[in-house]
């Protein structure tokens, strides 16, 4: 089963280092705008790291208008051709986690590749909030945290 990187909300701070460890990966550049990762704030307490999802039928690669994006058939990873891509932000319109950016020099679309299968940010993020992780093992994860948070939430006190 496909493998992509997961953020856990409750244990990112927002610290940004996935950021600036995967532009020095990728770019060697402390970058973030050259980052496959984003870390977004919601609200004021709640933060998130977003990457490529591995979509099974990827809406970023149907809507390229030049064909620059293919995906892995083995490793489910959204390849981009940078000779073909125009920048044309279609793809990034259509990904539905944002995570797809258009590179702030280069100006085609950058996306997160899981460094050949040892993501560098889930190496890096020093509260463990990154996982690389099965879309199977993440819906786990998030009915364990719903069921905890129901006996938190109606326990006696």
């Amino acid at each position: 089963m496909r493998k992509f990187v997961a953020s856990d909300p409750d244990k990112c701070v927002g610290c940004s280092v996935c950021e600036y460890i995967c532009a020095w990966e990728k770019e060697k550049a402390f970058n973030p705008l050259k980052s496959r990762i984003r870390t977004v704030r919601l609200g004021q307490i709640v933060n998130i790291a977003l990457a490529c999802r591995l979509c099974e039928d990827p809406p970023c690669v149907a809507a390229c208008p030049v064909d620059a994006l293919e995906q892995s058939e083995e490793t489910g990873v959204i390849m981009v051709d940078e000779d073909k891509c125009t920048g044309c932000g279609w793809c990034i319109e259509a990904c539905d986690y944002g995570a797809i950016t258009l590179h702030p020099e280069k100006k085609v679309v950058i996306v997160c590749d899981l460094c050949d299968g040892d993501p560098k940010c889930v190496q890096w993020c020093p509260e463990e909030a990154l996982d690389f992780i099965t879309p199977d093992i993440l819906a786990q994860k998030a009915r364990l945290t719903a069921v905890k948070k129901l006996f938190r939430e109606t326990a006696p006190v």
